[in-house]
């Protein structure tokens, strides 16, 4: 069965490590924050100017004033900094950040990222993503595997305009984890009940499956 939401956002909470300064993309990426291992001291980076966001707050913890990028009312932990973004940005462009999580319309197999314009839709336009893809060396994209029309997202090229180019190594979608090297998809996981053959059979690009590809863990 295809990951949940929640589910991609805990997969993808198992990349974190300790001491890890990380960014978190609008979108699915969001959600991680409510994820990482009460034992873990990690830093999340919002391009608006908080390092050491935390989870998204209850009722009682709301404050309209405490925002990350995507102008979603965040909380801020114990030791938490604001700033202003161009300080934010400069963290970024210098590769302060060790791990940056994104959403993405498409994926290809060369590790380009297209996540920030759809021709002919209105769009926010790309924020700080193409800064992140540029400043960070650790990337995972998470997203669904395909569109709602069934549509891969992972693919040989991709269509849309480029956010960045050859900077993506991991995905992590509704169906599967995969690694992108040497022009190739490889399948290292597969979602709880999901096949390889549906998920060979919904990626555009060349994939490579072992013969034997482990269940996600949560």
């Amino acid at each position: 069965m295809a990951l949940s939401r929640e589910q991609l956002a805990m997969r993808v909470a198992r990349e974190l490590q300790d001491g890890y300064y990380v960014n978190l993309g609008i979108g699915i990426p969001t959600l991680v924050a409510n994820y990482v291992p009460e034992e873990m001291e990690v830093m999340l980076q919002s391009e608006n100017g908080l390092l050491g966001m935390g989870p998204f707050p209850t009722e009682e913890q709301l404050d309209a004033d405490m925002i990350n990028a995507g102008k979603q009312t965040v909380t801020a932990i114990t030791g938490a900094s604001i700033f202003n973004s161009a300080e934010s940005f400069a963290m970024i462009r210098g590769g302060h950040v060790d791990l940056t999580v994104l959403g993405a319309f498409e994926v290809d197999v060369e590790g380009n990222i297209a996540s920030w314009m759809i021709p002919g839709k209105l769009v926010k336009g790309m924020g700080g993503a193409m800064d992140l893809v540029a400043g960070a060396e650790n990337i995972i994209v998470t997203m669904t595997h395909a569109s709602k029309s069934g549509a891969s997202k992972l693919l040989a090229r991709c269509t849309l305009p480029l956010t960045g180019a050859g900077c993506i190594h991991k995905v992590v979608t509704d169906l599967a984890y995969v690694e992108i090297n040497d022009g190739r998809f490889w399948l290292k996981e597969r979602a709880p009940g999901v096949s390889v053959d549906e998920i060979v059979g919904k990626t555009a690009g060349e994939m490579i499956a072992p013969d034997v590809v482990p269940e996600m863990e949560f």
